[in-house]
């Protein structure tokens, strides 16, 4: 398996069939927790979060009803990561390319266009930076004279 980005609550997904996207709402888990630094905003998700787990549960109007408003439901996802497992709920981890399968639109026509993740800097994260990239990426801060006060007045 190449490297996949995992799927985490907030992850956009978007139907074939609908004309707008919707965030994805983990439901069957409150304990594991990606690239959160805090631990409070982005749930993993799973194949297990199935049935009515978005946002506003629709993606607009929906071509296979004759443009009558969508009605998202998850029956099943695939292309899930089989060797990461949480327990509860007992689900394989979400990856960027798994689908999701709808009654209507019919099998893996729910994509994930983001993954919901976010990269949160922590003191650690840029203590070990490089300085020639960091200089290049961030070039408000002066990795070569850091200290944890100008970390802390930054962020």
């Amino acid at each position: 398996m190449s490297i996949k980005e995992k799927v985490v609550q907030g992850a956009l997904c978007q139907c074939q069939f609908g004309t707008t996207p919707d965030k994805l709402k983990v439901l069957t888990q409150q304990r594991y927790y990606i690239n959160d630094l805090n631990g409070s905003e982005k749930l993993a998700a799973t194949h297990k979060d199935i049935g009515s787990t978005f946002e506003k549960n629709t993606f607009g109007s929906c071509k296979k009803q004759n443009n009558k408003p969508c009605n998202a439901v998850v029956t099943e996802w695939s292309g899930y990561y089989e060797k990461e497992k949480y327990s509860p709920p007992d689900g394989y981890i979400l990856v960027e390319d798994s689908k999701a399968t709808c009654p209507i639109g019919g099998k893996d026509c729910i994509i994930i266009m983001k993954t919901g993740q976010i990269g949160e800097p922590s003191q650690k994260s840029i203590k070990n930076s490089d300085n020639e990239l960091q200089s290049h990426v961030n070039p408000v801060i002066d990795m070569k004279n850091y200290s944890q006060e100008a970390y802390k007045s930054i962020f």
